[in-house]
């Protein structure tokens, strides 16, 4: 794999998500079901995860997006903030949410093996991928063969951790002899900056802050130091939800498309939006703004990008960072 398979947003692909909202047919590859567009919806309101950062939090804060979905007499709700995926995972399995906030595969794919009762309703490549291990500028640590004998702080089964293993194996270091501590990033926030960890593996914009605040740098980048992407952004529902409420899911769907497009065409008005929120310096909203970043979204009706997904969950689960083999076609939502 490599990012020219990502980079691609077509036209055809966002045509295909609007058809979706339309409550056109959609059209499937041979390798997966023939899954036609399903009418059906049990309620006017959606309820939708969002963190401080990322599409949900620009749909959340333009108002575009509700008025999207008001097309369709649907209702929105904001769940959260969330600060990572794990709990928006949990709040779409207890009933209190119906969408997570469009967080990681990982994490995902770790509760689905778990049992949780979610499907994938649709798939976010961003690009450029920013995630990065950082270490303080006065630690000594100047690459990833450094880190032998180190603390790095991950979040279990999600970006981080990931990155991490990734770097590691690239860099010929056995995974053993570096301390992987498991800390969600609000409590890894903290760690780095006192000094409990002595690296951090982390995702914008918070490793952007942490480099700022913290006098730190990065010793791997993503998108400069990896030639693969094995972890996407995600937005996932309950298989109850969705098998009751179809037309609400593709509704949804191009609702984040449309605003996608938005963000890819207006990369500094977003990135003030996001430091609204994040109230983080202009220095650091200039990095972020500099990224230009594009989304490119794939349906659960994309053979290939299902077929990438499947590689990522297979290289995950061989690595022990998905417990164990689990097939993507079983967890994506039928609409």
């Amino acid at each position: 794999m490599n990012d020219s398979f990502y980079s691609d947003l077509s036209r055809r692909r966002f045509l295909r998500h609007t058809a979706f909202a339309a409550g056109a047919a959609a059209a499937t590859a041979t390798s997966l079901p023939a899954w036609s567009a399903r009418a059906g919806r049990n309620t006017d309101t959606v309820r939708l995860g969002w963190g401080r950062g990322g599409l949900p939090l620009l749909a959340k804060e333009r108002g575009e997006f509700e008025k999207l979905l008001a097309k369709d007499n649907i209702k929105v709700q904001w769940i959260g903030p969330f600060p990572n995926h794990a709990p928006s995972l949990q709040a779409v399995t207890g009933g209190s949410s119906d969408f997570g906030f469009g967080g990681s595969t990982t994490p995902a794919l770790a509760a689905m093996i778990a049992g949780s009762p979610l499907v994938f309703t649709n798939f976010l490549v961003v690009n450029p991928r920013s995630t990065a291990i950082i270490a303080k500028d006065a630690s000594g640590i100047k690459s990833v063969k450094d880190l032998v004998g180190k603390s790095v702080a991950v979040n279990r089964s999600g970006l981080g951790e990931f990155l991490l293993v990734a770097a590691l194996e690239k860099n010929g270091v056995d995974r053993k002899l570096v301390k992987f501590v498991y800390l969600n990033p609000p409590d890894a926030a903290p760690a780095f900056s006192q000094g409990k960890v002595d690296a951090w593996s982390m995702w914008s914009p918070g490793v952007d802050i942490a480099r700022s605040e913290y006098k730190a740098h990065d010793i791997f980048f993503e998108g400069r130091d990896l030639d693969f992407g094995i972890d996407f952004s995600s937005w996932v529902t309950s298989r109850k939800f969705a098998d009751e409420n179809p037309e609400i899911v593709r509704a949804v769907n191009s609702a984040f498309v449309a605003e996608g497009q938005w963000a890819s065409a207006h990369p500094v008005e977003a990135e003030k939006i996001n430091q609204r929120e994040a109230s983080y310096s202009d220095a650091v909203r200039d990095v972020q703004a500099g990224y230009k970043r594009t989304y490119d979204f794939h349906g659960v009706d994309d053979a290939k990008f299902i077929k990438s997904l499947q590689f990522a969950a297979d290289w995950l689960s061989e690595r022990q960072i998905l417990p164990k083999k689990i097939a993507v076609v079983d967890y994506l939502a039928k609409l």
